[in-house]
């Protein structure tokens, strides 16, 4: 036979863990999914880091001392270089009002912070990342919100409101605006800055409950039947006034979040509807209300990408909501005027599964991922994590109709770029891939070309489910022998309240086998082989304080259970412990007033019930010595005997008998296969009064030994432990007695801690450490020198009740603790954070960040830069790469850990530069890199078709309409001012129409009449000025304006005038007003410049977008770029979006430059080249080369040699010094650095 086919690995050194179990309330909303791809979870005072891809716990974090009420993951909206490495960043604050910055990876705190010693109510870093990545805002309570430096711990700023603060939200668009959600209204602070705390104390707007709003005190004839209809209706919902006592007894808002799919807009949510705000007005334009038998919501995550929002039910039910579209299709007719643009119109499109809800079992928070969102975590409160994917069918037209909803199309592009014909895509690859744009009307046909109806539903993908309510009893398979090390594994039995026995495979730290065993709690449990164990469970005790037992002998390999004591175990006296034998041969069951029972374990039967006189046991243990290899001895030997006598016979006997004598030997060996001989074992136990029994057990004889009186120094012992020569007792007033059997010597060490509740013996030959419990704690004693290790202790250094112990190796031990946890800790029992990297995974894990800084860069340069000499490959050795194997070995694993869908779009010949661009920021999670290459994305291919009249685009791809119709000729509105021109004025003016619908009071339609007149829809603006009645102040000044606006001619004379008029208004301090007039006259360019010398460089930049031709609104946005990258700005990355979609490739190449983004700038003046879009001459070439011989350097530093000679071979004369560098250096490789026309072809071959 051959037995090294079946592959075994033995380690012995377990990771020290944590495996967690059920929640603490105040863990609710402890739950974050970061950029880096992974989510961070609190556990009473832990911290999970789970993969949600592969549905695994890959660290828990433990220094926390309260539970956890916050946890979130640093912003990666850097540009990542060896100097800011891709790091695995997170704060997490607890009850106690401590926040800690971890460094994730090693599990060590980076830095603690602490002001006051009350919960944390709200935490976020700052996301403008120009100036610092490290600053985290933290909402201290009652009222006040502290800025923290995140790296040092350094307080930046404190300052303090007049309410309570629950939460805030910080605005995506500006990061000078911050909304704080208190206790009786909103704050809205307009000049938040990391360098000084906000001036004013806000702007505060109270929240009327939308049931007590007059809109809903209608007459009942009237009123349209259904919430939603009702609801329509809702107009006044934000005053500035603080409302009466009766409006609104308490501000019930759930939440308070910021758009990030649009500027300016905020949701609010209550238990059953969603509020959708216009900021510039304070008013509702879009309800999602939840009809009367619906289940109420429990939080809301608005999306980026598109218009939708993931709604999180008391059910549990996760719910996608998407705005609809305003293009109504040719064949709807709008019947009523009033009709067309009511509200924003939220569509339910997918929903998941409920869970069952019970007392201990509730839905506490949903996470998104915020790379994709298109992937969502729901945490329950028993500990549980579902992991749930949206996916995208096609669907057939007709099946739409039927919800009554316009149909979802799906996206034409794939990472910003049109599909190529028989390219490779990943339609789930994303939520802006799965769901095209939102419809506008007027700008996009009703059914956009290419373009198929989807359906969208939730998938269960992943499930990871916790250790149940404590207690729990805890009991480690037989140690690690030379015999066993073939097929060991280091499994685990957790006994639960509930009656079933968990086995954990400590390796892995997961979850081998879960078997329901018994009807009640589970006291104990003995293994009795390395595949199976004895469990005991006792009932609730009946009048007579009698129970009903349960002693199941379970295998492991079958899931087979049975009852080990047949028929017994009704209405008895409850089993206090059972205890196994050394060799595995016999069991002593001990009851609480009932003599012991003795039981042999290979045959299941009973060997003694001791008599009714028996004494009392308090504490029994069994020897380690026996007689088993005098007896093995003794066998061999009498064989030996049996077999000489054959031979010697053989010469004399004949052959007849020698048979016979063969088939009694094997009959013999059989039985005593089966039977196995019965060796000499020992136990001892103590009485009440403290004297030490012995009893001797062989085959089913029992014989008494000699009896030891007690120890006077001793109280009632409680346990007693044996290992070697070595005998210690425990009691119950925390006095350890250790004797020793050879030296015949004992020695007592009080050790005040109370009552031993358990002792244990190391496993391993002449380790004599001892694990021991008491009702506040642990320690570790080391029996030869007999004095204390290591020491835990309730309300010291952890602040959890120990319930049971054991030990899982030599030098680890496992505890179980009444937080619902149990901990694999080293002999110190210090925390359990470990270092990832050194981790075995039972699946691989795809995450950058786990890697060195210079190892992750060379991951992301080597996907960056395929096809590698003509060849796609996933395989690093590859190509040429100097570096540790080690390293390599590790690159190799991420490598091999991506999904075979991405391998193979990554492998494609047909996925363009720009393209893979965007797919590798999406993989490392990389926010910086994939705004960037979005924008960049868009506007290369745009100007591209412009260029080309004759609408044939470069790189052999189909050609698209002209940009105007082109499906992909708008970027989405959540990139704000980066946006169309035709695109974004359309969507205010959309806007602006919305807002005239919703408008309930003077002060809203004076606001829509000013954004009307600014976009020059004149006619409507002098409808709304002349509403104004007669009884208003206004009333004379609105409607002199109606007429001023209506006869401006063109005239010289009024035209100067008006610009005098504007001119003085804007020096007096009339800002608004003096551009308002400019604009009547046409002088937006002029009315911009104003706004920007005022500093308003935001409504400038917007002013510029809907007035000015293309020219003049490039002007005014290059000057805002200026201003942005000046250094009391320092916005770079903005106003490099900002040049990009202005065109300006060859200045945001040499910005990237500037900004020592070499690798971003290589890649990009690589795509403008091929794209055709930047012309080449003396200067560019110049940055050309300056750009590619810094980026090969780059890549020379990473070790990727191969790459660095191609890149310096593309720099023409600047990259030849280099060139000659690169080859004198040794180790090019078997083959010579390739010439400049193969470089060339190579390149050519990129896309």
């Amino acid at each position: 036979m051959v037995f090294n086919m079946i592959p075994y690995t033995v380690n012995i050194k377990l990771a020290a863990r944590t495996l967690t179990g059920t929640l603490n309330l105040q863990n609710k909303t402890a739950v974050d999914w970061g950029w880096q791809g992974l989510i961070a979870q609190g556990c009473h005072s832990s911290i999970l880091i789970i993969d949600p891809k592969t549905s695994q716990t890959i660290q828990v974090l433990e220094r926390h001392k309260a539970n956890v009420v916050k946890v979130k993951w640093s912003r990666e909206n850097y540009h990542h270089s060896l100097g800011s490495p891709y790091s695995l960043r997170l704060a997490s604050a607890d009850a106690a009002g401590k926040i800690i910055v971890w460094d994730v990876v090693s599990g060590m705190a980076h830095c603690e912070i602490q002001e006051h010693s009350k919960p944390i109510q709200d935490m976020d870093w700052l996301w403008a990342q120009d100036a610092s990545r490290d600053l985290l805002l933290a909402v201290h309570p009652p009222n006040y919100i502290v800025l923290w430096n995140g790296d040092t711990g350094t307080k930046l700023w404190k300052k303090s409101y007049a309410e309570n603060i629950l939460s805030f939200s910080f605005d995506p668009f500006d990061p000078s605006n911050l909304a704080l959600l208190t206790s009786e209204g909103i704050v809205f602070i307009t000049d938040f800055s990391h360098s000084k705390p906000p001036g004013s104390g806000g702007k505060k707007v109270y929240i009327a409950s939308p049931h007590s709003s007059p809109a809903h005190s209608k007459p009942a004839a009237t009123q349209p039947t259904g919430a939603k209809k009702a609801l329509n209706k809702v107009k006044v919902l934000i005053t500035n006034e603080k409302p009466t006592a009766e409006a609104v007894t308490l501000n019930d808002c759930l939440q308070l979040s910021y758009l990030p799919s649009k500027r300016n807009h905020m949701l609010l949510l209550y238990s059953r509807e969603i509020l959708i705000l216009d900021l510039e007005l304070s008013q509702t334009v879009g309800v999602v209300a939840i009809e009367r038998s619906g289940v109420p919501f429990i939080q809301v995550i608005p999306c980026a990408q598109r218009d939708t929002l993931y709604c999180l039910h008391e059910n549990g039910c996760v719910t996608l909501r998407v705005c609809r579209s305003t293009t109504s299709s040719p064949d709807e007719t709008v019947t009523d005027p009033e009709q067309g643009v009511q509200e924003l119109v939220y569509d339910l499109r997918a929903q998941c599964d409920a869970i069952r809800i019970t007392k201990t079992v509730r839905p506490y928070r949903v996470v998104i991922c915020p790379v994709n969102e298109n992937s969502a975590a729901l945490v329950v409160s028993d500990g549980r994590v579902m992991l749930w994917e949206l996916k995208a069918h096609a669907s057939r037209s007709s099946s739409n109709l039927s919800s009554g909803f316009p149909p979802l199309y799906s996206s034409v592009n794939f990472c910003g770029a049109p599909l190529h014909q028989n390219q490779k895509c990943i339609p789930d690859l994303s939520l802006n891939t799965m769901i095209g744009h939102s419809l506008i009307y007027g700008v996009d046909p009703p059914r956009p070309a290419g373009q198929q109806e989807v359906h969208l539903k939730f998938l269960l993908t992943g499930l990871l489910s916790g250790l149940p309510l404590p207690p729990f009893s805890l009991r480690m398979c037989p140690p690690l022998t030379t015999k066993n090390i073939n097929h060991y594994q280091p499994l685990l039995a957790v006994g639960t309240s509930n009656g079933s026995v968990l086995v954990y495979n400590l390796t892995s730290g997961l979850l081998h086998k879960e078997l329901s065993v018994h009807s009640c709690e589970v006291r104990g449990i003995e293994w009795v082989s390395l595949t199976s164990f004895l469990s005991f469970a006792t009932s609730v005790p009946n009048n007579l304080g009698l129970v009903r037992n349960e002693l199941q002998h379970v295998d492991l390999c079958t899931g087979r259970s049975f009852a080990f004591r047949g028929e017994r175990g009704n209405d008895e006296p409850a089993i206090e412990m059972i205890k196994v034998s050394h060799l595995k041969q016999y069991l002593v069951v001990v009851f609480q007033n009932k003599p012991l029972e003795l039981w042999d374990v290979r045959t299941g039967t009973l060997l003694r019930e001791m008599a009714k006189n028996f004494p009392t046991v308090t504490a029994l243990e069994w020897s380690p010595s026996h007689n088993l290899k005098s007896l093995k001895k003794k066998q061999l030997a009498a064989r030996e005997a049996m077999a000489r006598q054959t031979t010697l016979a053989d010469a004399e006997q004949s052959s007849v008998e020698s048979s016979v004598i063969s088939l009694l030997q094997d009959a013999e060996s059989k039985s005593e296969m089966c039977q196995g001989i019965s060796a000499r074992e020992h136990f001892v136990f103590t009485d009440t009064d403290g004297q030490v029994y012995h009893i001797t057990v062989e085959g089913n004889t029992v014989k008494d030994g000699a009896r030891i009186p007690p120890d006077g120094s001793m109280g009632s012992i409680a346990c007693i432990a044996w290992k070697g020569d070595t005998l210690v007792l425990g009691d119950v007033d925390g006095n350890l007695n250790f004797w020793d059997l050879k030296a015949r010597l004992s020695r007592g060490v009080p050790t005040h801690r109370g009552w031993v509740k358990k002792i244990r013996f190391a496993p391993g030959k002449g380790n004599q450490k001892l694990l021991v419990m008491y009702t506040d704690g642990a320690e570790v004693w080391d029996t030869k020198e007999v004095q204390m290790v290591s020491s835990i202790r309730v309300g010291r250094n952890v602040n959890y009740r120990i319930l049971d112990i054991d030990w899982c190796t030599s030098d680890k031990v496992v505890l179980a603790s009444d937080d619902g946890c149990v901990r694999v800790l080293e002999m110190a029992m210090k925390s359990a954070s470990y270092r990832m990297d050194e981790q075995d995974l039972t699946d691989p894990v795809w995450c950058p960040y786990l890697l060195l800084p210079r190892a992750a860069l060379t991951l992301k340069a080597f996907l960056l830069l395929q096809p590698w000499s003509e060849t796609f490959t996933m395989d690093i050795s590859q190509i040429n790469y100097i570096e540790k194997d080690e390293i390599k070995g590790l690159i190799q694993e991420q490598l091999n850990s991506l999904s075979n869908d991405i391998k193979t779009v990554l492998q494609d010949p047909n996925l363009k530069l720009l393209q893979r661009c965007l797919l590798v920021s999406r993989l490392f999670g990389d926010e910086s890199d994939l705004q960037f290459w979005t924008v960049a994305a868009h506007y290369i291919q745009f100007f591209a078709q412009i260029r080309q009249p004759n609408g044939s685009t470069p790189e052999d791809q189909a050609p698209a309409e002209d940009p105007q119709s082109a499906p992909t000729s708008h970027l989405d509105i959540c990139h704000d001012i980066l946006c169309e021109s035709s695109f974004f004025q359309r969507f205010q003016l959309e806007r602006v129409h919305l807002q005239e619908v919703k408008r309930s009071s003077y002060e809203h339609t004076k606001k829509c009449a000013d954004q009307l007149l600014l976009l020059g829809q004149t006619d409507r603006a002098v409808q709304l000025l002349l509403e104004t009645s007669a009884d208003n102040p206004s009333y004379y000044c609105d409607s002199l304006k109606a007429c001023l606006v209506t006869t401006i001619t063109s005239s010289g004379p009024s035209q100067s005038t008006i610009k005098l008029v504007a001119t003085n208004m804007i020096a007096n301090g009339k800002l608004a007003e003096g551009v308002q007039l400019l604009c009547l006259i046409d002088k937006a360019a002029d009315a911009c410049r104003y706004l920007q010398t005022y500093g308003e460089w935001n409504r400038a930049a917007w002013l510029a977008k809907v007035r000015l031709n293309p020219a003049e609104s490039s002007d005014v946005l290059k000057r805002w770029a200026e201003h942005l990258c000046s250094p009391q700005v320092n916005q770079k990355s903005k106003a490099i979006l900002v040049l990009l979609s202005l065109g300006c490739f060859y200045k945001v190449g040499e910005i990237l430059h500037s900004m020592r983004y070499f690798d971003r700038a290589a890649l990009f003046i690589d795509a403008c080249l091929k794209y055709g879009v930047m012309e080449v001459n003396d200067d560019v070439n110049k940055l050309i080369g300056a750009v590619f011989v810094n980026y090969a350097k780059l890549l020379h530093s990473i070790g990727l040699k191969q790459g660095a000679v191609l890149w310096a071979s593309q720099a023409g004369e600047a990259g030849k010094e280099l060139l000659d560098e690169l080859s004198k250096t040794e180790g090019v490789g078997p083959e010579p650095s390739p010439s400049e026309e193969e470089i060339n072809d190579t390149l050519a071959n990129i896309d």
